[in-house]
């Protein structure tokens, strides 16, 4: 995906559609001088509605729309007729959607199915006509309620990628090549650092016809957690990820120090990115002999791990054998 049409953050200013005032109306006809109340409803305001799409990937389409108005309801009729509904103005939105308050940052819903849809401004309620107000003791009420107005404000849509593995290191650890060889994905591969500018997603083909979605993390630097090189722009899309895979590469100066500060840096950012399933690999093994493999296997962090190489291929099947077991423990 070209890094000008990935949008993954978005604020935005909605207003929902105002409620249709009702009929304070009085029954006439030829022969009837004074017919009673027949003054209807009016109708709702219209909805501001976020709906999933699978066939939506990024937010760009809002970009270009600021501003989005729901339709007034229409307002109440004589012989009893309602007004009818605004218009409403339904969002399609990627799955990972998270909606928020801009002034309070309170999250106010998330899209994470196909066909999902969620009213993220409810529509003014449309007002009583007088038809509802007649009793026994005033069986000609001339008056009857306003539409309620709708609501509006400035709200952020942001997207978190929705994948099943998350690939978490260092910019120029690896991680694009990697994804392009265990899956279809063509993500840009440079031998410099930020080489991926937005995330990458690539679907795994596994035995039996089964599949997993992996997802390439823009590399994270120490003091991303404060905002330092793409910081906190991507770190929000690990959230979302079920088990995150560490890649590593063996001419690391020091593998242990570097999962290290990757590690802090997603606790940091939140703590219970921890207490996700992990896996740790040491890529380019092409590069080891068995001596060199066992003095930095004795120098590895107490997590699980194993040892590949994405452009000879090496142990790729047994790290997709590992990442299914911990998809489905």
């Amino acid at each position: 995906m070209p890094t000008s049409s990935f949008v993954d953050y978005i604020k935005i200013f909605l207003r929902s559609g105002k409620g249709g005032a009702g009929s304070a109306h009085l029954h006439r006809e030829k022969f009837v001088a004074k017919g009673g109340p027949d003054g209807g409803d009016g109708g709702r305001g219209g909805h501001i509605i976020l709906r999933g799409s699978r066939n939506v990937w990024t937010l760009l389409a809002l970009r270009y729309q600021k501003h989005l108005f729901a339709g007034n309801g229409g307002n109440g009729g004589s012989a009893g007729s309602t007004g009818a509904d605004g218009d409403d103005v339904i969002i399609e939105v990627p799955l990972g959607t998270v909606a928020k308050d801009a002034e309070t940052d309170e999250v106010l819903c998330e899209i994470t199915e196909d066909g999902e849809q969620k009213i993220l401004l409810k529509g003014g309620r449309g007002g009583l006509g007088n038809l509802n107000f007649k009793s026994a003791t005033n069986q000609t009420p001339r008056y009857a309620q306003p539409g309620e107005e709708g609501t509006e404000g400035w709200y952020i849509l942001e997207l978190k990628v929705l994948a099943d593995v998350g690939l978490v290191g260092f910019p120029n650890a690896g991680k694009s090549t990697l994804l392009s060889v265990v899956s279809a994905a063509k993500p840009k591969i440079a031998n410099y650092p930020f080489t991926t500018l937005v995330p990458q997603l690539g679907i795994v083909s596994y035995r039996n016809g089964a599949s997993f979605a992996m997802a390439d993390i823009p590399g994270i630097i120490e003091g991303a957690h404060e905002g330092k090189g793409l910081g906190l722009r991507f770190l929000r899309h690990i959230e979302r990820n079920a088990v995150l895979l560490f890649l590593i590469p063996a001419d690391s100066d020091d593998i242990a120090k570097e999962y290290s500060v990757l590690l802090n840096e997603l606790e940091l950012y939140n703590p219970e990115l921890l207490d996700k399933p992990r896996l740790l690999a040491i890529s380019k093994c092409d590069m080891l002999d068995e001596e060199l493999t066992s003095m930095i296997e004795k120098q590895l962090p107490p997590v699980e791990h194993i040892f590949i190489s994405s452009v000879a291929q090496i142990h790729i099947t047994e790290l997709k054998d590992k990442l299914w077991k911990l998809l489905n423990e």
